[in-house]
């Protein structure tokens, strides 16, 4: 397995079977753009078997923190460990960056990813509530 960060939109399409929808160049583009935004894509024999994105952001009192905004391995590379891997590619980048601490939020009763970030190490930090403003 080898763990890239993508730079280009080219990596960012040849990624698409990895998202909830199909990439849009445009939109590819601003992601690489916007500073702080990351994607890490995982090749297994040139194919893309896995990425992970994330978010870097920093508050005046907190310094910058990373959030791991999302985890996707193609079907039939799941369970060999390349979520996990992924996901501490991530924390050492943000480690290498200065970053104080990483988190996701994942629903209770996704197992896969929940097995994925604590077979990295994470920590449980309790229950919260998510809400959110649909805007379009």
């Amino acid at each position: 397995m080898d763990i890239r960060r993508a730079t280009t939109v080219a990596e960012l399409t040849a990624a698409e079977h990895l998202y909830d929808g199909p990439a849009r160049p445009e939109w590819a583009e601003r992601f690489l753009a916007a500073p702080g935004h990351l994607m890490l894509i995982a090749y297994i024999a040139g194919v893309p078997a896995g990425m992970v994105s994330g978010i870097e952001m920093t508050h005046p009192d907190k310094g910058t923190e990373m959030c791991l905004y999302e985890l996707s391995v193609d079907e039939p590379y799941r369970r060999r460990g390349i979520g996990r891997a992924l996901t501490r590619a991530l924390a050492a980048v943000a480690r290498e960056r200065g970053c104080y601490d990483m988190w996701v939020g994942v629903e209770r009763d996704n197992d896969a990813a929940l097995a994925a970030y604590r077979s990295a190490q994470a920590q449980d930090d309790g229950d919260f509530a998510m809400l959110t403003w649909p805007l379009t």
